[in-house]
Order: structure tokens, then C-alpha cells, then sequence
């Protein structure tokens, strides 16, 4: 038995296939373009993403079982005859719809997100892009005007176009502030607080069973999990029980934790409840995320500004840490997430010295990076004691200083797994079962015991935070104060 799974993501397309002897291959992987048309904005070509997983699938050639998952937040309008988008792909990390979600702050409509969607007022979620979509774009309203106006997450779109069903799995819908968390079904008043009309969504099915089947060049391949990326990571990495967490530090970091049955409520931490997954026929299983905005982004920044060119340069230091000598690098180069959600943050460097060299820089940019996730994982802790280890995956885990930075930074052990494609290996998972297909076996694995130090490391890391994050409000009043003066 063949099992595959497309795992859409940020910067890539690629597609896992199981062999029946267990074997498992990435078949192809290809990169897109980001599109950045202003200042905040993030974009992918809809028909690049659709010629790429197309692309993906032909290579794999004959599947028993396709599992997909794809970008989350990320989403998109299109007609419901033509199948053709009638907007670009607004990425998760797009922020054009700021201003709209801080009008609403000041409504007083984030009491009614946390009560139904469980998630805060922030431009990170699909909600206020769908209907910015809606309000800025005509084509999306003469499609609503006809009664032919779809719009949904990528996940959605795939599925509608490749194996004509308009359906969302769960754990996607969860993370649009459009579903309610306790029915997972759309809410009316969510809707109709973003002004995103219902019957233009897709609906809501389970992360198991039969979804169709897509064409390729191999015949008919039948869809039988969806799910979204960080979802797909946690049950890459074996978690199933609660206080079983994992952390993925790809282009950003999220951390998740399992909750069961039980979905908790801790806002005041930074900590968000999520769907994770709901098999076929199974209740619904929940669990707490926490998102950092910038971490691989962060590296690859780096690295174009020339601050290292191989990424052996970067595994190793023969200095101190970074933030031992007083020098830190808060990451916030899209803002902050977890626990502080602090869109307005920017990066910033501390402590900079005329004897401070670009591997001096590029040194602190890791250990901000692992300090960040070290308080998502830290508030998750005080919320829901974790078991066992930490299983880490993700490009920047491949960098020795950073595994251990981080083990020594959360107290606790971390475990890296010689598994590259735990996404996908995760969506192909969920795929198998649905077939009574035999799990995949695990990968050998590299366990990482913490060492001291950690907790005055962190308490540092937070006087940096707070300054940069003062840093950003008074360069807002100072520009204030200089409109005013040139007036």
C-alpha cells in the first residue's frame, strides 16, 4: 500500500510517498514565489500553488491514499463555476488588515471572538482577510452578486479545483476566528461581526474519511485526511495524549499541546485553544497553540544581510552566549505572538559593541529565536503541566547551538527526530488510517538534556522584550510629536 501526503506550505509544495515496505521519500519538492505588492503585505500566486501540487502528485505516481495539508490561515476567493481565483493567496503572515482589526479592538469585539472562536482580535487570522477580499476587491463582489462567490483557506481552494469537493477540515476552520469552537460549526455572529457571508464558505469536515479523488498522471488519487501544517506536526510527532506537546520552528515557530477533550481558555497567557484533530466517527480533539511570528524567517533575513554564508559557520560558536555578554536579538520582525501578541513590536538588537563581529549578531538572532519559543513553551507549562520531552522539527532545528540553546532555555529535554518531514509524515498518518495502512515506523532520534542556566537567560530575554516593545511606542510618539511641529 502507497500512502502519500502534499504538504502545502510557506515557501514549498512537496510531496511524501510511503512506500509498503515503510520506505519513505520526499518524490518533489518545489518553491514558490513570495509576493510582497506593499509594506505588510504577503502573497502567492493561487495558480502557481495549484500547478505545483498538481506537479507534486503526477510525480508520486500511483497512491492507495493522498492525505493534504496546507498553510492554515492562508486564504483566498474564488468562483464557484470557473473554479478560477478572483484574488491573490493573503499568506498568514500578511497584516493589511491592521487597522480594521484594531477598530474592532476598540468596539469591543475581541470579547466576542475569545468567546466563540477562543481567539484574539489579530490580522494573523482568515477572518478579517476574507472579507477585506470581499470589501476591496470587485471581482469577489459581482461573484457574490451572481451567487457564485467561494471563499475559504487554501486547503478549501485545492480541493474545489483538484477533486471538486468545496469542503475545510476542522482544524483549518479552527483557525479562521470564523468557526465556533465548541460546536465547530460556522458562527453566524462571528460572520456577520467580519462581515464574511456564510453561504460563501465551505463545509466543515472531519480530518478523516472519504474526500474525493484528484487526477493525475498515474489515474485517480483518493483524498482521505486534511489537515492543517502544525496539526499535521504534532501527529507527526507522536503526540496523542494530553500534555504531549510539540514545537515546529519552520518559517515561524508554533508550539502545540495536546488537550483532549477539554478546551482551555488562557488568553491572559498568550495561549490559544485549537482544534488538532477530529478522525472520522471520533470526538473532537483539542489543544492549546502558541505561535512565534519570525524564526527560520529571521535566519534567512540574516543571511541575506551577510551575516554568515554557510550554515556550518552557524553550528557552532567558540564564544559565550550572546546574551551572557549582554548582547540580544528580539526577533519581532513581524511582531509578537505568544504571550505577549504585540503586532506593533519590531526587531531590535541590544547591547551592541564596537568588538561585536556578524557572527557575534548572527549568534544572538539564534538565541532569540530559541528564547521566544522558550515562553510559548514556558506559558504552556503553567497552563497544562507537559510529559516527557519536547519533540523539536523544523529547519532551524538542524542547527546544533540552537537545539541546545533552547533544551537549556525551557529546562526541560528536547528530542529531534531523524525525520525531515514530520508535517507530512503526520498528514500521510491520518491518510493510512482511514486504509487500517500500518503506521510508519519511527526515525531514530537525538535526545538533548537541558543545562543550567536557562532561567537568568530568560529573565534577560524579558527586560529585552519590554525595551523593545517600549522602543516601538515611542517611536511612534516621537514621529507624533514631529507631524505636530512640522505643522
Amino acid at each position: 500500500m502507497r500512502i502519500g501526503a502534499i504538504d502545502q506550505g510557506t515557501t514549498s509544495t512537496r510531496v511524501l510517498v510511503i512506500e509498503p515496505s515503510g520506505e519513505r521519500r520526499i518524490a518533489q519538492a518545489t518553491e514558490h514565489r513570495q509576493i510582497y505588492p506593499k509594506t505588510g503585505w504577503v502573497e502567492h500566486d493561487p495558480e502557481e500553488l495549484i500547478r505545483n501540487i498538481q506537479a507534486c502528485l503526477d510525480t508520486a505516481g500511483p497512491l492507495d491514499a493522498l492525505g493534504i495539508d496546507n498553510q492554515g490561515e492562508t486564504c483566498l476567493a474564488w468562483d464557484a463555476q470557473t473554479k478560477e481565483a478572483l484574488s491573490p493567496v493573503i499568506v498568514w503572515q500578511d497584516e493589511r488588515t491592521a487597522d480594521r482589526i484594531n477598530a474592532l479592538k476598540a468596539d469591543g469585539a475581541e470579547e466576542v471572538t475569545l468567546d466563540r472562536a477562543g481567539l484574539p482580535l489579530d490580522a494573523y487570522f482568515s477572518a478579517s482577510k476574507l472579507a477585506w477580499i470581499l470589501s476591496h476587491l470587485p471581482e469577489a463582489r459581482a461573484a457574490q452578486a451572481r451567487g457564485t462567490l467561494r471563499l475559504g483557506t487554501t486547503d478549501a481552494f485545492f480541493m474545489d479545483r483538484l477533486a471538486g469537493r468545496f469542503v475545510t477540515d476542522v482544524s483549518t476552520a479552527s483557525r479562521t476566528s470564523l468557526m465556533n469552537l465548541a460546536t465547530c460549526e460556522w458562527d453566524p455572529e462571528l460572520c456577520r461581526l467580519f462581515g464574511v457571508p456564510v453561504d460563501s464558505l465551505p463545509e466543515i469536515v472531519s480530518n478523516t474519511g472519504e474526500f474525493g479523488a484528484i487526477d493525475s498522471e498515474a489515474g485517480a488519487t483518493p483524498v482521505t485526511a486534511l489537515i492543517v501544517d502544525q496539526q499535521a506536526a504534532l501527529y507527526g510527532a507522536g503526540c496523542r495524549h494530553p500534555g504531549e506537546a510539540k514545537m515546529t520552528f519552520g518559517t515561524g515557530a508554533f508550539a502545540l499541546v495536546v488537550t483532549g477533550a477539554t478546551i482551555y481558555r488562557e488568553h491572559e497567557r498568550g495561549l490559544l485553544p485549537t482544534v488538532a484533530w477530529r478522525k472520522q466517527s471520533e470526538d473532537t480533539v483539542y489543544a492549546l497553540d502558541g505561535g512565534v511570528f519570525t524564526a527560520g524567517a529571521a535566519v534567512n533575513w540574516a543571511r541575506a544581510l551577510g551575516l554568515f554564508e554557510s550554515f556550518e559557520e552557524i553550528g557552532a560558536f567558540s564564544t559565550t552566549p550572546a546574551i551572557d555578554r549582554g548582547l540580544a536579538f528580539v526577533p519581532a520582525l513581524s511582531g509578537l505572538g505568544c504571550p505577549h501578541w504585540d503586532r506593533r513590536a519590531r526587531g531590535v538588537w541590544l547591547g551592541l559593541g564596537l568588538d561585536d563581529g556578524p557572527l557575534d549578531l548572527m549568534q544572538a538572532v539564534l538565541e532569540g529565536i530559541a528564547l521566544r519559543g522558550a515562553e510559548v513553551i514556558k506559558a504552556m507549562d503553567a497552563t497544562t503541566p507537559l510529559r516527557g520531552t519536547v519533540p523539536l522539527d523544523g529547519g532551524v532545528t538542524k542547527n546544533r547551538y540552537f537545539l541546545q540553546f533552547f533544551a537549556d532555555s525551557i529546562g526541560r529535554g528536547v528530542e529531534r527526530r531523524d525525520e525531515p518531514e514530520v508535517t507530512a509524515l503526520g498528514t500521510a498518518s491520518l491518510a493510512g488510517e482511514a486504509l487500517a495502512a500500518p503506521p510508519p515506523q519511527e526515525a531514530p532520534r537525538q535526545d538533548i538534556a537541558p543545562r543550567q542556566g536557562g532561567e537568568s537567560r530568560c529573565a534577560a530575554f524579558s527586560r529585552a522584550i519590554s525595551l523593545a516593545q517600549q522602543w516601538r511606542s515611542q517611536d511612534q510618539a516621537f514621529k507624533a510629536l514631529c507631524v505636530q511641529s512640522d505643522a
